[in-house]
């Protein structure tokens, strides 16, 4: 059963907001979402199933707000999407990705026609799923993002030559429109003939790649050749592997979530590999420790929060993105690997101080910040806090072109 989510006191109710959820009704998004909604006082929302949509069925009304949720976790939708009948199957994510960016296309301009408000643009979920696009517009903006690999990789031999070229010894090779490390590669070159792959991938004897949740080794050139030949023709986006700040001996990373433009959630994810993924044996790590290492290296939490929060502002028409923040070696400089669309799905989970979102878990606090939605209680001496990537009122919901604006507060140094 889903946890509960928290409701404080301070959050008013007034006048009800219609949700409509576009997601899978079975699943814990669905259900922690809707528990959000109801514990703020508002009507169970509408679930329109992903299944349904994907077949056209589907209509909004004028005044609701549709929240799209993520498509994952469901057999049958996976199947329309990718033409697959196997979930496991790492293969079909070109295709995925131009089926879902043309019915979300379609959704989100249905949306708008009704007279509803969706909580994300379908333009911009099409660049946060194509790896190398959302790579692009980071750097376009001057958010700092690992060097990568900028023309098309068509194999193991065309990835060896450029590789060379570019004089990277340590990269990750990761599908273009992959998500949740699917076939993700960690691969590391030593000389002619001598390289090692980290991966959760494993192939069958007939060549077909399937997701596993053991992460393994791959030590000879030709199951690595194998591999990325068998990777490459749903694209790859292809970027330098940079040393990663520790915790507990463990390779570590953030990820942050960022909701109408203002970061309020972070969560510390630790792993003996590369891949620091939950379903991969991460497990989540101390916060507070990361702020002591980072004081102690001379810099500020905030440096984190700010890094994140212009990532997002590349993405302003979406109401929640997560993103994936590396911090170096030292715990110093910090470096965006992703930008996700659906990166919400931290259970029990509570806002950070000065967040505006205190007490509340990440979907609670999309409530809260959705257009007509109640507000949090809002204190006099914070009024003027200005957002740190746009420059405007910390509170003023026309920082954000879709009036979202949950309303933060004072963010103090940590």
């Amino acid at each position: 059963m889903p946890t509960p989510t928290p409701t404080p006191t301070s959050l008013p109710v007034s006048a009800p907001v219609r949700f409509t959820v576009v997601g899978n009704p079975e699943n814990r998004r669905t259900a922690l979402f809707t528990t959000a909604v109801t514990s703020a006082g508002h009507p169970a929302p509408r679930v329109l199933a992903w299944q349904e949509v994907l077949r056209g069925r589907y209509a909004f009304t004028r005044g609701e707000f549709v929240r799209v949720d993520s498509p994952g976790e469901n057999a049958e939708v996976d199947r329309l999407l990718r033409g697959t009948d196997d979930p496991t199957r790492v293969e079909g994510t070109a295709v995925w990705h131009r089926r879902f960016t043309t019915v979300l296309t379609e959704v989100t301009d249905a949306a708008r026609r009704a007279g509803a408000t969706a909580s994300v643009d379908a333009g911009e979920v099409a660049v946060m799923f194509d790896k190398r696009r959302c790579h692009a517009r980071l750097t376009a903006a001057g958010v700092p993002v690992p060097p990568a690999l900028t023309g098309p990789v068509d194999g193991w031999d065309g990835l060896r030559r450029q590789l060379e070229e570019a004089r990277l010894t340590r990269v990750f090779v990761k599908p273009a429109h992959g998500s949740s490390a699917s076939g993700i590669v960690a691969l590391s070159l030593a000389g002619p003939g001598r390289v090692r792959a980290t991966t959760s991938v494993e192939s069958s004897p007939d060549g077909r790649l399937y997701n596993s949740l053991r992460v393994r080794h791959c030590t000879t050139e030709a199951e690595v050749a194998a591999l990325i030949d068998a990777l490459a023709p749903d694209g790859l986006h292809v970027e330098r592997w940079l040393p990663k700040a520790s915790q507990g001996g463990r390779a570590a990373d953030l990820r942050v979530v960022v909701i109408a433009g203002r970061a309020t959630h972070a969560v510390v994810r630790t792993s003996r590999h590369p891949m620091t993924n939950l379903h991969l044996g991460g497990t989540r790590g101390d916060l507070d420790a990361v702020r002591a290492a980072i004081r102690a290296a001379g810099g500020d939490f905030t440096d984190v929060l700010e890094t994140a929060e212009r990532a997002a502002a590349c993405f302003p028409g979406t109401l929640c993105v997560g993103v994936d923040i590396l911090p170096a070696t030292g715990w110093r400089r910090f470096t965006v690997a992703e930008v996700n669309a659906f990166g919400d799905l931290l259970p029990r989970l509570t806002g950070l101080p000065g967040s505006g979102a205190e007490g509340l878990d990440t979907y609670a606090a999309q409530v809260a910040a959705a257009p007509a939605a109640p507000r949090p209680a809002h204190h006099e001496e914070h009024r003027h806090d200005t957002h740190p990537a746009t420059g405007t009122s910390a509170g003023d919901p026309t920082r954000h072109p879709r009036g979202y604006g949950v309303r933060p507060g004072h963010r103090t140094r940590a």
